[in-house]
């Protein structure tokens, strides 16, 4: 009876990853969106959050993603530049079009390679880094990056690894969430609000 219980339900789980394996059929390069049922927690907990918690949470899970793409292309910068600019100006340290411009240059990098994932990789750091200027950007990180990791898995073996991730979103946004209060640093003026 129990065995039958599990199944039922890992059957209703798998169901909530449906519509990542349609999008993938159907050849679409990002794979994850705002409807994503596996994504449902979490993008209500990040819609009710500060914007300064979510550009911290952005800044450090965009880590992963950056680290990947350094061992993959050593020589590239444009992806951590992005993130540097990013935390820059989220202190006040740069204004508005220098990051802008070390952003749009990441993105720029997606346009120069191949790789699906890696594309998907870098425009999840993007999305991280825009993340200063309007806090909706964040949902891009987790959109982006989960879409490399079924790019990089294959959608059959990709489940696991997905929902590890989501799960490591979540517990960083707790983090964030309770610690954006207490924590010492300069702001620009417009987080600072």
């Amino acid at each position: 009876m129990r065995t039958i219980a599990y199944k039922e339900e890992r059957r209703d789980d798998d169901h909530a990853f449906d519509d990542v394996e349609s999008r993938m059929h159907r050849g679409n390069r990002i794979l994850f969106d705002r409807d994503s049922e596996c994504l449902r927690d979490l993008i209500v907990r990040i819609e009710g959050q500060k914007h300064r918690t979510m550009v911290m949470w952005a800044l450090e899970c965009a880590q992963a993603p950056l680290n990947v793409l350094r061992m993959r292309y050593p020589l590239e910068e444009r992806p951590a530049n992005a993130l540097k600019a990013a935390a820059a100006w989220a202190q006040g340290d740069i204004k508005m079009p220098e990051a802008k411009r070390a952003i749009l240059a990441a993105h720029a990098f997606a346009k120069e390679i191949d790789d699906a994932a890696d594309i998907a990789r870098i425009h999840a750091v993007g999305q991280a880094a825009s993340t200063v200027h309007v806090a909706a950007h964040a949902l891009g990180l987790p959109f982006y990056e989960l879409t490399s990791i079924v790019f990089d898995m294959g959608i059959d073996r990709c489940r696991e690894a997905v929902d590890a991730k989501i799960a490591m979103y979540q517990e960083r946004l707790t983090y964030w969430q309770n610690h954006i209060d207490g924590l010492e640093r300069t702001w620009a003026p417009f987080l600072s609000k």
